[in-house]
């Protein structure tokens, strides 16, 4: 079995003496932590993040590992994987010292950080970690990137929900939604730009005044009181995959030439700002029936009017939630990432 690329990686320890020093500490910005996301750097050396899946990555000799962080909200989570073990902390909006690690004997570790959460959940800032050992060099990402446009469903939205009882923020977790796996399938690091109930010209509740997919391109961060912009330089994809529409759809079909145009300006846009990104657009796992096939045919009539050879589709199938919720489940998610991989494998030439 082949080994994905970031595991490799992450795989390759450098070897320490043994002998004992002071405590280290790194800030989030050390170039000894890789970043995979969009993230805000201070001039301090934290960084701030709200988009899900927004991961750093850093490897460490030693007995324990600190976190310091805080959230602008009381719903944000973070699986924390170390050496592959997963476990889910709650971020508090005071902030706190969080302990990663805690081993009675020193050891080299691979650690994980990833924001579960979605922008409207709270914006996240982790300011360094600390550890009794040494850090190592960051770990090599993948050659190759990825960048997934989309709402709820992309953002992993209740995809880990256990009812009866309302819905839970630790309910979703973007790392295994059907993006990160397809990611991973492909052997590439992946950005999430998403929003639940958002669209492309409309909100799910026909809101137009809101940060609907142009505008969320555009950030890092997309909190209506304190937006922050995004360097689209910082990040070259290979693949961009738009899945948006369902928010759009939900009040009705919406009116076909004001939507093409609205699409096409933001594919046009996409190639302008990544000259060497293939994009693709699917309707993505919730509508069916009439507004699917509506939706299809807006992304057709996008497609011919870009006339772009970089530009095409490929195709959604749908998964219908199940009896709690209609956003899909964990599994459904894996189910989506094995139809998507091999249309985008044809796509890329991968």
């Amino acid at each position: 079995m082949t080994m994905h690329p970031l595991n490799a990686a992450l795989a390759a320890f450098f070897c320490f003496s043994g002998a004992a020093h002071a405590a280290e500490t790194a800030p989030a910005t050390d170039k000894r932590i890789a970043h995979m996301g969009r993230t805000v750097a201070s001039t301090e050396g934290a960084v701030r993040f709200a988009y899900p899946g927004v991961s750093v990555f850093l490897r460490f000799e030693g007995k324990t590992l600190a976190l310091d962080a805080a959230s602008t909200g009381d719903k944000s989570w973070l699986d924390v994987i170390v050496d592959g073990a997963v476990r889910t902390i709650h971020v508090a909006p005071e902030g706190g010292r969080y302990v990663l690690v805690d081993e009675a004997q020193p050891a080299p570790h691979t650690v994980q950080v990833l924001h579960r959460s979605e922008t409207w959940h709270g914006t996240v800032t982790l300011r360094g970690f600390t550890t009794d050992g040494r850090f190592a060099a960051a770990p090599a990402l993948p050659a190759r990137r990825l960048m997934f446009l989309g709402d709820s469903v992309t953002c992993g939205e209740a995809l880990e929900r256990t009812p009866p009882g309302p819905k839970q923020a630790v309910w979703w977790n973007p790392r295994v939604s059907y993006g990160m796996l397809a990611a991973e399938a492909l052997g590439a690091q992946v950005h999430l730009v998403c929003h639940g109930g958002r669209g492309l010209v409309r909100s799910w509740n026909n809101r137009t005044d809101e940060f609907n997919l142009g505008r969320l391109y555009q950030l890092a961060i997309a909190d209506p009181a304190r937006p922050e912009p995004w360097d689209q330089r910082r990040y070259a994809p290979d693949l961009i995959v738009s899945a948006i529409g369902t928010n759009d759809f939900n009040p009705g079909i919406p009116e076909r030439a004001g939507y093409v145009a609205k699409y096409v300006e933001l594919v046009r846009t996409l190639l302008r700002d990544h000259p060497r990104a293939r994009i693709v657009l699917t309707e993505g796992a919730i509508l069916d029936g009439e507004k699917k096939a509506a939706l299809r045919g807006y992304i057709d009539a996008t497609i011919r009017e870009v006339g772009d050879p970089r530009v095409s589709s490929v195709v959604s199938r749908h998964y219908p939630g199940d009896a709690a919720d209609a956003h899909p489940t964990r599994a459904q998610h894996a189910a989506m990432a094995a139809d998507l991989v091999p249309q985008l494998r044809a796509v890329m030439g991968w």
